[in-house]
């Protein structure tokens, strides 16, 4: 009577080079815990948490630099905001009086974002997925 495994039917084959030293590494992890090489692989990949490696190109530093100045853009416009609404709040000026300030602040902060959306949209080519 031969033995029947409930495991599923693995038909693809991995195969990988390794130097002797990460060979032997890989067989003793897996004869310590007590699972063939197989599965200790099958194991590790499961449970595996691989973070990607970011490259930056010079497109991308263009692309950041650009962003960078961008940003600094917008915290000169909100630092702008707020001194407006501060002033609103200790001198209880009237809104109309500012209106034009912050008018212009507004039509400043919707400027930057589409000429955020334009830069990103030139690094990465797909304006119509980004949301700001």
């Amino acid at each position: 009577m031969s033995k029947k495994y409930n495991t599923p039917k693995r038909n693809i084959v991995v195969k990988t080079r390794m130097t002797v030293e990460e060979y032997a590494d890989f067989t003793e992890r897996a004869k310590f815990c007590g699972i063939s090489q197989s599965e200790f692989i099958r194991q590790a990949i499961e449970n595996a948490v691989i973070k990607p490696i970011i490259t930056v190109s010079p497109v991308n530093e263009k692309f950041l630099s650009a962003v960078g100045q961008l940003t600094a853009q917008l915290g000169k416009i909100g630092g702008n905001l707020n001194q407006i609404a501060r002033y609103l709040n200790e001198n209880g000026v009237p809104y109309n009086t500012l209106y034009v300030d912050v008018q212009s602040a507004i039509s400043d902060l919707a400027d930057l974002k589409f000429e955020i959306l334009r830069k990103v949209g030139d690094a990465v080519g797909d304006v119509q997925t980004l949301k700001l």
